[in-house]
């Protein structure tokens, strides 16, 4: 049972809840999730089904829920519970989060034996920014009524072996090997013969490496690609960029409102971005890969200019790394489309695991090494492979490092504004420092460009338009 100096006026537990917990004599304290102890002791909490029922999994927050390992111990083919089923779950309790109470759902439960060890946990609640402090009595008492079990797997033990970016295409081969089925094994090693770059996107790329590329010459590439040309109207026309009049024409666009590196590098993204389908499976609950996409292409192009003049990398090469930082979830879905269900459904039981970090266990090669190693395939710029590769190190300071950062800062930001998916990322100060600016300044910079967020919405909405033209 909870103490009054536990609860607070702003927060308290369901009835139902609270007398579930009675039921059982799990006493409990409410803190606030800023007060909960350190991710090893920390509950995250996952239902699942099959054709037999619902199941609900807890394991340490610093593990990973591998749904082969609790297959093999459950005996059972378990998938995360589809989003609009959970939802309508937490509406009849009026909760907004799962908490991890087996008793509330009626379904069996499996405990990670590690949590069994700790003499102290901290547990969703339920309730948005609140959580369950459990003492080795209360967990021993919730234990009684589950299955202790090992079948969650430590996230400090999945590591990326390549240390430069000439062993990713080791790593990606490695990962098509690895696949047992000698008929699939066939058919991906067929199809990471990854197609050329489009015409229009190799037209643009010699136009940027060439100093003296005109405005005319980069209109006349634009408009030979009818749906390239609707889309670079259409978005100097959104209310984010604000013209004055009537866009007219592709060099109306450039001229007078985008600009020049501005519409190149829109071009390469979308160019790039019709090479592959988007596809037809994703993760729930996760952000669309176009709004992701220019979301943090907005938020770099903010940060870079609030960069120190003379510290600013290239800010046409800013917005494109944006644009292109999770290419690699594309390329994934090509090269292992029988693992990317898989994969999918992961990232949906693991909501509290870097995307990343799930490719490496289960692929043994992640989504940013395969993006990197593309972008070098196709003999885009370094600094653009770089970005894609190390935009999850805010520690990174080789070459090119500026973009890297700069991605990586986006993101943490975006995160913490409830955009984007994944876990929260720690911004170092050294990272701030690096880049010449402090937190306050990024997170204006950051407010700066979401103060325009449903214009930006329209926007993602006429890159979608443009790309299934």
């Amino acid at each position: 049972m909870t103490t009054p100096a536990a609860t607070s006026a702003s927060a308290s537990l369901p009835d139902l809840l609270e007398k579930q917990l009675q039921r059982q004599a799990i006493a409990y304290q409410l803190r606030s999730q800023h007060q909960a102890g350190p991710t090893a002791q920390q509950v995250q909490v996952c239902l699942l089904c099959d054709d037999d029922g619902m199941l609900l999994t807890l394991i340490p927050a610093d593990h990973l829920l591998d749904l082969s390992v609790l297959a093999q111990v459950t005996g059972r083919q378990l998938q995360p519970v589809r989003d609009q089923q959970l939802q309508d779950i937490l509406a009849r309790h009026q909760l907004t989060y799962l908490p991890g109470l087996p008793m509330l759902v009626e379904a069996p439960c499996f405990i990670e034996q590690q949590l069994l060890a700790q003499s102290r946990v901290w547990m969703p609640s339920g309730l948005p920014g609140w959580c369950l402090e459990l003492d080795s009595d209360a967990i021993g008492r919730l234990a009684a009524s589950a299955t202790a079990a090992t079948f969650a797997v430590p996230l400090a033990g999945i590591e990326c072996s390549a240390e430069d970016p000439e062993q990713d295409q080791q790593d990606i081969n490695l990962a098509v090997k690895n696949f047992t089925a000698l008929r699939m094994r066939q058919r991906l090693e067929e199809t990471i013969e990854i197609p050329p770059l489009s015409s229009t996107a190799q037209r643009i790329m010699k136009l940027r490496v060439n100093p003296d590329a005109t405005v005319e010459q980069l209109t006349d590439v634009v408009e030979t690609d009818p749906s390239l040309a609707a889309q670079v109207v259409s978005w100097a026309s959104s209310s984010f960029y604000a013209a004055p009049g009537k866009i007219r024409s592709v060099e109306d666009a450039i001229t007078r409102v985008l600009g020049f590196d501005l519409v190149m590098n829109l071009s390469v993204g979308l160019s790039l971005g019709k090479t592959f389908s988007l596809p037809k499976d994703a993760p729930e609950r996760t952000t669309p890969y176009w709004e992701q996409a220019i979301y943090t292409a907005a938020a770099i192009e903010g940060l870079a200019k609030a960069m120190p003049r003379e510290q600013r990398p290239e800010l046409g090469l800013n917005y494109l790394a944006g644009l292109l930082h999770n290419f690699g979830y594309l390329l994934l879905a090509y090269i292992f489309p029988p693992y990317f269900k898989l994969i999918c459904r992961h990232m949906e039981a693991n909501p509290h695991v870097p995307a990343w970090l799930l490719d490496q266990h289960l692929l043994g090669v992640n989504r940013d090494q395969i993006g990197s190693w593309l972008m070098r395939y196709w003999d885009m710029p370094a600094e653009i492979s770089t970005a894609i590769r190390h935009q999850h190190d805010p520690d990174y300071q080789g070459e090119h490092h500026l973009y890297a950062n700069l991605v990586y800062l986006s993101l943490a930001l975006l995160r913490e504004r409830e955009l984007g998916d994944g876990p929260s990322l720690s911004i170092p100060d050294a990272l701030l420092q690096r880049l010449g600016m402090t937190r306050e300044t990024a997170d204006q910079a950051v407010d700066k460009v979401l103060d325009a967020r449903d214009a930006l919405r329209k926007l993602v909405n006429e890159y979608q338009l443009g790309f299934n033209r």
